[in-house]
């Protein structure tokens, strides 16, 4: 990790503060952690402040990130510390934990987008055009020779533009209509 944790706090402050998932009882929780295990980071009177309900929580916790910034990589360390023990999946998406993870993995973010484009290379024509053969080979069966005069022969002149073995099937099929 190149990054110090008072460098990566500053970076992942913004996301934090937007953070949806961090409601008000995780942010609680958080501050009782640093308070209670870490008095010296956070004090019992800094504490009470930060856990003042009648001030939103994106406040704050934008109040309690700025002072820990304030009190140094100590208390930035033991933050993340905590966020890791209370809200391992705020943790695993802050953008500098993001970066670490692509940084050790460099074929991984490559691999994955290269993933999501093969599994879309089919235009919706092809789709349109599949979906159409099989309705017209439902039709075909549905409407066989005994409903419909003339099937056979239907079923002769679809043969014309397939593979050999497709057309083997249906010349058959349709030679034996004729033996009936």
């Amino acid at each position: 990790m190149g990054d110090s944790f008072h460098e990566q706090l500053m970076e992942d402050s913004v996301f934090l503060r937007a953070e949806q998932r961090l409601d008000t009882e995780l942010v609680d929780k958080l501050i009782l952690q640093l308070n209670r295990i870490y008095p010296q980071i956070l004090t019992d009177k800094e504490a009470t402040r930060f856990r003042n309900l009648d001030v939103p929580t994106s406040v704050r916790l934008g109040e309690l990130l700025t002072h820990l910034q304030g009190k140094g990589e100590e208390a930035c360390r033991e933050f993340y510390r905590a966020l890791h023990l209370h809200v391992e999946e705020v943790y695993y998406s802050l953008p500098t934990r993001l970066r670490l993870r692509d940084a050790s993995d460099p074929l991984m973010l490559s691999r994955t987008y290269k993933q999501k484009h093969n599994m879309n290379d089919r235009d919706p024509l092809f789709f349109l055009g599949c979906f159409s053969f099989a309705l017209g080979v439902a039709l075909l069966y549905y409407y066989s020779e005994a409903k419909v005069s003339g099937g056979s022969r239907a079923l002769g002149m679809a043969a014309l533009g397939l593979k050999r073995k497709a057309q083997e099937v249906l010349i058959w099929y349709t030679d034996e209509g004729f033996m009936k």
